[in-house]
């Protein structure tokens, strides 16, 4: 009888044997996930109906992807579905095959189907999508992926099964196939047109460099081969948007990748038909290019992996290159020099256009707006006319007001006089071709001509440089940009020759010349109406290290009483470009510096800014990419002082100061006299002074030196700033005062030898004369300091930059480092106000930031401190004041809190090490605030002032106490 149920077939035995035994739970193994080979193969050997391979397609591709398809992601299908229903625009309905919110719709087809009747399927339903921001389109095999960003022209990102085995780049693809996948799920923006333009640029330029890597390893010159690469990345350009016909170049390229030299052979003959007119090369006749970079048909030879590589460059699509990074980018690939920064991040395009609009096509469009308004006048005045004499009359008026414009804008010229690669001059040219299409488009509106009789073009632009790399790549940059945008907008192609040499790109310094007789002098700068760019930064102490002693001499004699000789190189940019604009050779200038321009004796260059015209608009400081790493900046717009609307930091203000501040203008802040004699920078050791602990422990307990006199005379306690806002490191140093003689400091043997083994030899070769014969004196040992500090047992410090501002206590017989300014006051009282709100308002207002803000801020001696005015002029505190003592009472609270922080009894060593005064002011405890709060109140009450005042408040009356002061 057949058994009905299931049994065990070892139902009867005691124990299995252990072969047999079955496991009533077995482990199921995960299936492995789906290979994009195996997805690959699977569908492109399909034959399914889009019906029944659409789900299964998409599901596919998300197990490649690893993301999750809508069912597992999303069970109720609001935000990630299948067949999403819709309504269309014209009011029926539908669905799209898949949906995700915030990132695509995606519409499938049947293979070799018509992917452009998808796309506009979805078009029709993106609206009740939510409008997502990018439409993918798929017949199976091919992938479409169309952007969708709202303010911005659509770009469509191309390719097929096959595409994603080798995932490259590809002249349909500006990106990675399956990048584009990955980011349509998980980060849309990165799709954005821009950003697929800045990638193709990226690829192209690591491509060149290879190029450029190889060719001068097997012995070519730097400079010809960038000559040579720029004639090939040009050729590549053009046969993107079709001046060369029939993708001649990149055929060239496929059908020779095997044949190096017969490439080589015909890229000669077509460099050759491409310099002079009337030309063919094969069955193509070839426009006349000229412009300087086919002069002649030079070329170098090239191998097997250079076809590979050129190969590779081609397979991107050229026209799509984005031209605000091209010079950037492919100057690091062509430069030995800067080859290294390749990856590195770059000056965007949206960073320039902050000096661009404002400084340059502002006013002009505000001048097009003018005319559109004279013109659209005439027009309504005609429109009431018949079609007579007057209607006519009326409307030449208004053509001849149109030309006029545009033989204005067409005559506005624009000098950068440190233009790098032309990025700055290239965008500048496109926003002006921009204001030439508006002209257009407005001719076309009302029935006029738009054969316009002028239009905007490359020589307009005038550029100094030096690199030779960025020289000849800005011309390259700006052709290209300029055909780019003619191509974009359906102009149609300019007259032969297509390149004309741009002469007005200069390679030449830009701030000093010499003339017959090997006389420095000032160069003169083309004439310009606008003047924009970025100039270079350089320290004014780093001058003479990388631009040499005698050009800095030159330099310092040719702009003296113009820029001060401590000033950063880029001032000199400044001087120059005021001086056009006061002389009536430029209208308005828009530069870049760095942040320090703000302070010092940077700022001079502000000064005499604001003396002869006015700064109209302002980034005090801003992020900035500069050879490849982020720097801050400061951007500055001026002119003549006759633009009076002013914007500092993207926000309208009254007016901009030389600090480039709007509130109260502290750079009028007098020096107090009452005030000098206090505040003392420390010593500057020029040379291996300092000694660590075990060291000068070993020198302390020699025997008497051979004056009787022990070495603790001349090895004293040494700080610096880390030891102030860190944990003091127990340094010493090696400080034969201010004038022993040698003989004297000789006397005292282990210092002494321990400065002529680790001193001496660099000290004799040190440019100043002071230096080198005194070399074992600091360089720099502030007698001024010695002699006020002379008699005092203690001295308050503080750091010369720093986050915060700290006041601490040093004991006198500690020497500081040049980077920590000592004030030579023991009181309380006086250390209250230095650390009270009030001057800590002023310090940043009248020092100078370092970086970013949480670099630190510089104090001065001058004029942080002493255009500071205190509540009483130093020395004459009324003597038993119940104010004077609240500040003092405060001022010893705080110290006494703060020791007991940073030096806890029961603490370890670990804990020590965290226990810093920048950790403390960092986290800014509840007692530290209010010991703060305490100071701050007794300090007001002294100066008979609110504690509510805002610190632009505060700015205003301790400007006004300064003046007043300064006064009497």
């Amino acid at each position: 009888m057949a058994r009905n149920v299931w049994e065990h077939p070892y139902k009867h035995s005691p124990t299995p044997p252990p072969s047999a035994r079955i496991d009533l739970h077995p482990r199921v193994t995960p299936p492995m996930p789906l290979s994009l080979a195996e997805f690959v193969t699977r569908w492109k050997a399909s034959t399914l109906t889009e019906r029944a391979a659409a789900q299964s397609h998409f599901i596919d591709l998300c197990e490649v992807l690893h993301q999750p398809h809508p069912a597992a992601a999303d069970q109720t299908g609001e935000a990630y579905s299948f067949e999403k229903h819709v309504s269309t625009a014209e009011g029926g309905k539908g669905f799209a095959d898949v949906w995700k919110r915030g990132h695509f719709a995606w519409e499938y087809k049947g293979k070799d189907r018509d992917l452009r009747a998808a796309y506009l399927q979805l078009e029709k339903y993106r609206e009740d999508l939510e409008n997502p921001p990018l439409l993918v389109v798929c017949d199976l095999e091919r992938f479409e992926v169309h952007t969708n960003f709202t303010g911005t022209r659509p770009h469509v990102y191309r390719f097929t099964l096959d595409d994603l085995l080798t995932n490259a780049p590809t002249a349909l693809c500006a990106m990675p196939p399956l990048e584009v996948l990955r980011d349509a799920f998980t980060a849309p923006e990165q799709l954005r047109p821009e950003r697929a333009a800045a990638r193709v640029t990226e690829s192209a330029a690591a491509e060149f460099a290879k190029l450029a890597t190889s060719l001068e390893q097997r012995g070519g010159e730097p400079e010809a081969v960038a000559h040579f690469l720029m004639r090939l990345l040009f050729c590549l350009f053009a046969d993107s948007i079709g001046l060369l016909p029939d993708h001649l170049f990149r055929q060239l390229i496929e059908l020779n990748r095997a044949t190096p030299a017969r490439f080589t052979s015909k890229l000669r003959q077509l460099f050759a038909a491409m310099s002079t007119s009337g030309n063919s090369f094969g069955v193509h006749d070839i426009h006349w290019f000229n412009g300087g970079l086919f002069a002649d048909d030079s070329v170098f030879d090239l191998t097997s992996a250079d076809m590979g590589t050129l190969r590779a460059a081609a397979a991107l699509d050229w026209s799509t290159i984005e031209p605000a990074i091209f010079g950037t980018l492919f100057e690091r690939s062509l430069d030995p020099g800067k080859r290294s920064q390749l990856g590195a991040h770059y000056t965007s395009k949206q960073d320039i256009l902050l000096i661009v609009e404002p400084v340059v096509i502002e006013p002009l469009q505000a001048r097009w707006q003018a005319v559109k308004a004279e013109a659209l006048t005439l027009v309504e005045a005609a429109d009431k006319e018949r079609k007579d004499a007057a209607y006519n009359k009326l409307r030449v008026q208004m053509q001849d007001k149109l030309y006029t414009w545009l033989k204005e804008l067409s005559a506005v010229r624009i000098l950068d006089p440190a233009c790098g690669s032309g990025n700055f001059l290239y965008l500048a040219l496109r926003r002006m071709l921009d204001l030439w299409r508006e002209v257009y488009l407005f001719s076309a509106e009302h029935g006029l001509p738009t054969l316009l009789p002028h239009q905007v073009h490359p020589s307009q632009l005038y550029g100094l440089e030096t690199n030779v790399y960025a020289h000849e790549l800005a011309s390259v940059v700006v052709w290209i940009g300029y055909l780019q945008w003619l191509n974009d907008n359906g102009i149609g192609w300019p007259t032969e020759p297509i390149l004309r040499k741009l002469d007005n790109i200069q390679h030449r310094d830009a701030i000093l010349a010499h003339d017959a007789d090997g006389k420095p002098v000032e160069p003169a700068w083309p004439d310009a109406e606008f003047i924009i760019g970025n100039p270079p930064f350089l320290g004014g102490k780093r001058l003479r290290t990388e631009l040499g002693d005698s050009y800095v001499d030159e330099l310092f004699r040719v702009y003296a009483g113009r820029a001060p000789q401590e000033a950063d190189l880029v001032t000199y940019w400044f001087e120059k470009a005021r001086a056009q604009i006061k002389a009536g050779k430029t209208g308005r200038a828009g530069l870049l510096a760095t942040q320090g321009i703000r302070g010092g004796a940077n700022r001079i260059v502000l000064e005499r800014i604001l003396e002869s015209g006015g700064v109209f608009m302002a980034w005090s400081d801003r992020d900035w990419i500069l050879d490849g790493a982020t720097v801050h900046v400061s951007i500055v717009g001026f002119d003549n002082g006759s633009h009076t609307e002013c914007l500092l930091n993207g926000k309208p203000v009254e007016c901009i100061h030389a600090n480039l501040t709007s509130e109260a203008d502290t750079t009028s802040a007098q020096l107090l006299p009452e005030n000098a004699g206090i505040c003392f920078m420390g010593t500057t050791k020029v040379g291996a002074f300092d000694i660590p602990p075990d060291v000068a422990r070993k020198i302390l307990a020699a025997p008497l030196n051979p004056n009787g006199l022990s070495n603790s005379g001349v090895v004293k306690p040494w700080v610096n700033a880390m030891d102030l806002t860190r944990r003091p490191r127990g340094m010493f140093i090696i400080d034969f005062g201010a004038t022993m003689t040698e003989t004297e400091a000789a006397l005292y043997e282990l210092p002494f030898e321990y400065l002529r083994q680790n001193v001496y030899a660099k000290r004799s070769e040190n440019n100043r004369e002071g230096y080198r014969t005194k070399w074992w004196l600091h360089g720099e040992p502030r007698p001024d300091l010695r002699e006020a500090a002379s008699g005092l047992k203690r001295v308050i410090a503080t750091p010369g930059v720093a986050k915060h501002r700290l006041f601490v206590w040093l004991s006198s017989d500690v020497l500081p480092d040049h980077a920590v300014f000592i004030f030579t006051r023991d009181d309380d009282y006086f250390f209250g106000v230095l650390h009270s709100r009030l001057h800590e308002v002023w310090a940043r207002a009248q020092g100078t930031q370092l970086r970013e803000v949480e670099s630190g801020f510089r104090y001065t001696p001058t004029s942080t401190f002493e255009t500071h005015p205190f509540p009483w002029p130093p020395g004459h505190e009324p003597k038993d004041s119940p104010l004077v003592e609240a500040i003092a009472e405060a001022a010893r609270e705080l110290v006494e809190k703060r020791d007991a922080w940073l030096n806890p009894p029961d603490a370890s060593a670990e804990e020590l090490k965290r226990r810093t005064l920048t950790n403390l002011y960092n986290a800014r405890p509840s007692w530290l605030v209010e010991a703060h709060r305490k100071l701050d109140a007794a300090v007001f009450a002294a100066y008979g002032w609110p504690l509510t005042l805002t610190d632009a408040e505060l700015l205003e009356r301790l400007l006004a106490l300064n003046h007043e002061r300064a006064a009497s």
